[in-house]
């Protein structure tokens, strides 16, 4: 079996810390938490000495921006998301040792000693520099204020430190019309004096490190930009900023100046393994400074750069901390077709979903693992989750236990068979069972979850095949102590798969534990067992009370889902559409000028050799008139008759391709080009005045 552990000795695991100005999306779990917690789970189920840390991140200046839009102070903005995140995490199963924050008293003595060490080390440069100024909200602009076209590749929606269009670092000032996304002004350049991390000295150590000395064991995205960074030169990067929200710079004269949320947010992983020992009463430095520590940084991949360049250049600068063995960031997952966005509500909530599909939360994690965007960005979609579900959890895995577990109940009375006269598929069976132990841990040392989820499913499938061709239900009739072995064997893997699963669908492995009566093993079965014990279910073991481990996903439930976000496309459509400007003030006497009917269409044609035109025979009340009107890409002729309509009916007639046109119909027209005739609610008398 392939070895997670090396030559280490324990393993420190960090999950990106959660911004705590929204809520968890589904696209925070596919990216980082999810296969975090897979990988925290089956190191500890291989015997291993794990903590894995995580928290919420509280500083930066969308945290007083979103708490004034809200009407509420920073500090009960993040009590209320860091409350939110905290519930569910812990509903959904996401096995943390500590999940502390940033806003907590030992977060903001370590990060401001980290600050001190290095200043007093000499590793700052202090610089008076030109920044971004946003005149209309009186304020410093972070670079992620800053939104303008990117110099290399053009997008129009580039940010002051990415694009996320082309992947390349910038800085706010090297922006094409750069404007401010906090009040949409043009940003002024105004000098402010800052500390900055002189990234171009560790080069050399960064070259050696990443690009001689991982080049084969890091995913190939996350090499990928960190050659990029490097190749491209660093450059040295400030790790304060002028705000009032966050940890402030601990030196005299940095008043109204914080330690930059980058710099001290990595610095929280620290933080939470020092409050999780001082709560314990253990040593939180032998899993940060001790060499026989591996440490694993699980990210998503809009933080590749921060994790792989400037942590670790802070790591070295400090000089008493190990740096990360590797960093197995994921791509983007996008949701229906289009990119997950917070500020869009484009998005499935974990604390929506949670609700939604109560005791459920293995379906999700399961979707997700078997759609991982680990090395491209993926589409999470409602029909596939319900697929996954009904043809995956519920008709193999779940069928399968279902099946051996009644058939043991109903003939052997609850008891496990001993396995006698086995055949030659008997054997096989059990051969192949023993092999999945070292196939997912191959994929899960490799860090591909996605693969790892299908060989958890293959043995699965090996179970539900066993039976299918065996056919215990037919055997009993002519050889009852072969239908012992069959169960026997069934039995045999429905327990393989309570622990091999227990890492992908923890709450399914303790249903499954329960209806196999596990507990009353006189040792737990760990994940070595299923490889190299003889049997994992003795004889005579009783087991537990059977249940269904999943349901069905009926249409109805997916649908309103979908219907859930049709509603956010239309919110969003609605609120991006652009207004056409208000024309000229008129005078009351203008508009008591306009003459405007109820009229009804009799008749409707398209003009001959007119893409655009309809004639129309309306009843104005008043009379029977010809309207020509320009609808005809929108609108069949035969879709307009008996329609009622408004009309202007004093205005003066002119010529349309030798046809007069005798007024105008009304219709609105919304920002894609779309035409809705302005009708009335009931029915009307034709020649009903409008006023």
């Amino acid at each position: 079996m392939s070895d997670a552990k090396g030559s280490f000795e324990r393993t420190t695991i960090t999950a990106a810390l959660p911004y705590t100005n929204g809520p968890i999306h589904i696209g925070h779990l596919a990216g980082v938490y999810v296969p975090a917690d897979i990988y925290s789970r089956y190191l500890r189920l291989r015997g291993e000495e794990v903590l894995f840390v995580c928290g919420s991140d509280e500083h930066g200046v969308a945290i007083p921006m979103k708490a004034g839009r809200e009407g509420i102070s920073p500090k009960e903005l993040i009590d209320k998301y860091d409350a939110l995140i905290r519930e569910s995490f812990e509903a959904f199963g996401i096995a943390f040792d500590n999940y502390s924050r940033t806003s907590a008293p030992i977060h903001r003595e370590t990060a401001s000693a980290f600050f001190t060490k290095l200043h007093d080390q000499g590793d700052f440069e202090e610089q008076v520099t030109d920044q971004l100024f946003d005149p209309e909200a009186g304020q410093f602009l972070a670079d992620r204020f800053v939104v303008g076209t990117c110099p290399k590749c053009g997008h129009t929606e580039a940010y002051g430190d990415q694009c996320e269009n082309c992947g390349s670092s910038l800085n706010a000032t090297d922006l094409i019309d750069p404007r401010s996304a906090i009040s949409g002004a043009q940003p002024v350049l105004k000098q402010t004096r800052h500390w900055f991390l002189p990234l171009d000295r560790y080069e050399d150590f960064l070259r050696t490190w990443i690009l001689d000395g991982h080049k084969n064991d890091w995913k190939p995205n996350v090499y990928g930009q960190c050659k990029s960074w490097i190749d491209e030169g660093l450059k040295p990067r400030a790790v304060t900023r002028d705000l009032e929200w966050g940890i402030p710079v601990p030196l005299e004269g940095a008043e109204g100046k914080v330690l930059y949320v980058w710099f001290d947010a990595p610095i929280g992983y620290i933080s939470s393994t020092r409050e999780w020992a001082r709560r314990e009463g253990a040593d939180w430095e032998i899993w940060w400074k001790d060499p026989g520590t591996r440490l694993l940084h699980f990210i998503g991949k809009d933080n590749i750069v921060f994790h792989c360049i400037i942590f670790p250049s802070m790591l070295k600068a400090h000089g008493d901390f190990i740096l990360p063995e590797n960093v197995p960031a994921n791509e983007f997952l996008n949701l229906e077709g289009q990119k997950l966005s917070t500020s869009k509500n484009w998005a499935v909530w974990l604390h929506e979903y949670l609700e939604e599909f109560p005791g459920m939360q293995d379906v999700l994690r399961y979707a997700l693992t078997a759609n991982a965007p680990e090395t491209k960005d993926n589409d999470f979609t409602w029909k596939d989750f319900q697929a996954r579900n009904n043809n995956e959890l519920v008709a193999i895995f779940g069928n399968f236990i279902n099946r051996v577990a009644v058939l043991t109940d109903k003939y052997k009375g609850g008891q496990v068979p001993a396995l006698q006269n086995l055949s030659e598929n008997d054997r096989n069976t059990l051969h192949a069972m023993r092999a999945y132990p070292a196939r997912i841990a191959d994929c899960l040392d490799r860090f591909r979850f996605r693969e790892g989820s299908q060989e958890l499913m293959n043995l699965a499938r090996l179970g539900n095949k066993y039976l299918a061709d065996e056919e215990p239900w037919k055997v009993i009739k002519e050889d009852p102590d072969r239908v012992g072995t069959i169960l026997g064997v069934g039995l045999q893997v429905a327990a393989a798969l309570a622990v091999l699963c227990e890492p992908f669908l923890p709450f399914t492995a303790g249903r499954l534990r329960e209806i196999l009566n596990l507990g009353a093993l006189d040792s737990p079965l760990e994940w070595e067992a299923v490889s190299l014990e003889a049997v994992l279910l003795p004889a005579g073991h009783a087991i537990g009370e059977t249940r269904l481990l999943f349901r069905k996903i009926e249409d109805a439930e997916i649908e309103k889902q979908l219907q859930k976000l049709h509603e956010t496309k239309k919110h969003n459509e609605m609120d991006n559409s652009s207004v056409t400007p208000q024309k000229d003030t008129i005078q009351y006497d203008d508009f008591t000028k306009l003459d405007l009917r109820v009229g009804t269409i009799l008749e409707a044609e398209k003009m001959p050799k007119a893409d655009k035109l309809i004639v129309m025979k309306v009843d104005t009340g008043i009379d029977t008139r010809t309207i020509v009107s320009g609808i005809a890409k929108q609108f069949a002729p035969e879709d307009l008759v008996g329609k009622q309509v408004t009309v202007l009916v004093n205005l003066a007639p002119r010529p349309l391709r030798g046809v007069e046109s005798q007024g105008m119909i009304l219709l609105a027209e919304d920002a894609e080009g779309n035409l809705v005739f302005l009708t009335p609610e009931q029915a009307l008398a034709n020649g009903s005045v409008i006023s």
